[in-house]
């Protein structure tokens, strides 16, 4: 199986679990949990440019499972952590590694929040390297092993 169609496979796969625990998903740390970590992945490479800012702010606002915050929220959130990201990389990248880490103490929000870092790294065909070595940086601030989601 060609890379592109297992990536395409696992995020379906991934969609689909998430989709299943919509309804445990609503609390206010797991939304900014996810936030933090799809902006820690839109800004995995150093850049975000305009293109991808755009891809992946629609990607969270269609996400069935963040459909239950509004979505001018969700979208000033994501503004503000990657100010914050394009400010100081390395401060900001802690900084959203701690907001993942306030989930740790609720599995399905920790895992949740790892699924929605690989649904957004490989919505565009290709979770590089880049993307991957951050939703694993977010599995260690979470005590997840990484392999336990393919990383």
């Amino acid at each position: 199986m060609a890379l592109w169609d297992r990536i395409k496979e696992s995020a379906a796969t991934v969609q689909t679990q998430l989709a299943a625990r919509k309804n445990e998903l609503t609390s206010g740390a797991f939304r900014d949990a996810s936030i933090a970590l799809c902006a820690l992945v839109t800004a995995a490479d150093g850049t975000v440019d305009p293109a991808e800012r755009r891809r992946v702010a629609q990607l969270i606002a269609a996400d069935e499972v963040l459909r239950n915050f509004d979505a001018a929220d969700l979208q000033r959130r994501f503004d503000d952590w990657l100010g914050r990201l394009a400010a100081d990389l390395d401060f900001g990248k802690v900084a959203a590694l701690q907001e993942v880490a306030r989930t740790r103490k609720k599995p399905v929000e920790a895992r949740a929040v790892v699924q929605i870092g690989i649904v957004i790294g490989g919505a565009d065909g290709h979770f590089d390297a880049a993307e991957r070595a951050v939703v694993r940086e977010a599995c260690f601030a979470l005590g997840l092993p990484p392999h336990e989601f393919g990383l």
